[in-house]
Formats: structure tokens, sequence, C-alpha cells
């Protein structure tokens, strides 16, 4: 008896461990490195709606990814996000209509419309990038930055970051979710 009350208590003694470890990655890259100076930013997709709307993420995703268009007018922009079965259209066209909406011209953005995942979203984002261009700009929710730019390296991209923030209304799932997406990226490689 006293051996399994002590294999739980070292058990949940590693998941404690691990549960902090993954936060305290997360929040590594939790904060805006962008400055302008790469020519491309490519915003992850995440949730529309059943309306054809933004979900609360990817509307403050677009808010501020809006606002650095706005501050940097050479920045193109690639909207990234397929459309899940729930979705009345892709996240990348829905993203694009809003950006149009906010004033960035048409001609600043390039849909990539057929990802099902954030290593999806960077992998064939790269197919629409100038093939002398290795460095990008990436805008997700703070929570998501950290795996965000660790797949970039993956697929070939150096990146800096544009951090939304995360609508308090789904930050605990939002990060308790990245904790494992974390988790499983770092083991698998995507």
């Amino acid at each position: 008896m006293k051996k399994w009350i002590a294999l739980t208590a070292v058990i949940a003694a590693l998941c404690g461990a691990g549960y902090y470890l993954l936060g305290a990655e997360i929040n590594k890259g939790a904060s805006s490195t962008a400055d302008g100076t790469n020519d491309y930013l490519i915003i992850l997709g995440a949730q529309v709606r059943h309306t054809g709307e933004p979900s609360l993420s990817l509307q403050a995703r677009l808010e501020t990814a809006t606002a650095y268009l706005h501050d940097y007018p050479h920045v193109k922009v690639i909207v990234s996000g397929g459309q899940g079965r729930d979705e009345p259209a892709t996240e990348a066209s829905v993203m694009a209509d809003y950006l149009i909406e906010k004033g960035i011209a048409a001609e600043r953005i390039l849909l990539e419309e057929a990802s099902t995942s954030t290593y999806e979203n960077l992998l064939f984002s790269k197919e629409l990038l100038p093939a002398d261009i290795a460095t990008i700009t990436i805008a997700s929710n703070d929570y998501h930055l950290q795996r965000a730019k660790f797949l970039a390296e993956v697929v070939g991209l150096e990146a800096d970051v544009l951090a939304a923030g995360t609508p308090t209304s789904v930050e605990a799932k939002s990060r308790m979710r990245e904790r494992l997406a974390l988790l499983k990226t770092y083991v698998f490689g995507k």
C-alpha cells in the first residue's frame, strides 16, 4: 500500500512539474518582438463562428494584425486557415474580408485556405512566399507563439512574433490545451 502512495505522489509531482515547465515555456514566447523588419506577416487561423464571424481569439489576432499592418504599410500578409466542418467559410477568407473592411488593401493579402493545423499554416504559407524570403512575422494569440515559432523553424523559416491578447473567457482552456500541444510538438516535431 505504501508503494502505491509513494508512486502516486511521484507521478503527481512529475505532472505538476511538467505543467509548470510547459507554462513557463509558453510564457517565453508570449511577447511581441516584431518591428516591421520582415516583409511578410502570417496570421494563423482560429475558429470561425457558424455566423461567419471570427471567434474571440481570431478577432484578437485580427485586431492586433490590423494595427500592425497600418503601422507598416510595406508588409504583405498571408491569412492562413482552412475550413472546418462546423465553419461556413475558410478561416483565411473570413480574415481577408475583415482586413479589407478595416482598410488593408486587397493587393497586400494572400490567402492560404488548405491548412488544418499550426504546422500546416506555416508549411502551406511558406509556399506562397517569394523564394528569397526566409524570415517572417507570425501573428497569433500570446499563448500560441512559442509553438508557432518552433514550427516555423521546423519548416525552414525564422520568425519574430506579434502577440495578440487572449480573451479572458477562453484563456484557461486555451493555455491548458496549448500545454498538451506544445508537448506533442516538442516530442514529435510538428
